[in-house]
């Protein structure tokens, strides 16, 4: 699954340049993930980035996209695979 945000974020800007996907944005009201990037930190990392650092614990799997961790391991090679491209 890939991770969300919720609207208990105090937007304090720690996660951001946590995310080795680039997946973490300041979105109209407080930071959101881009689950089309988001891979949990699979093939970078043994935990999320965002969660570990995160003082008000108020990122948890989104629901809405339900992936298994070899779909996350896809996922993170098409976006290695693409940042070698652009």
């Amino acid at each position: 699954m890939a991770l969300m945000i919720t609207d208990e974020c105090i937007n304090c800007d720690v996660c951001e340049p946590e995310c080795p996907n680039q997946a973490i944005y300041l979105g109209a009201e407080i930071y959101e993930i881009d689950p089309r990037k988001c891979t949990e930190c699979v093939g970078h990392f043994d935990e999320p980035q965002c969660v570990q650092v995160c003082p008000v614990a108020c990122i948890p799997l989104n629901p809405e996209v339900v992936e298994s961790r070899e779909t996350l391991w896809q996922k993170f090679q098409r976006l290695q695979s693409e940042a070698k491209t652009a």
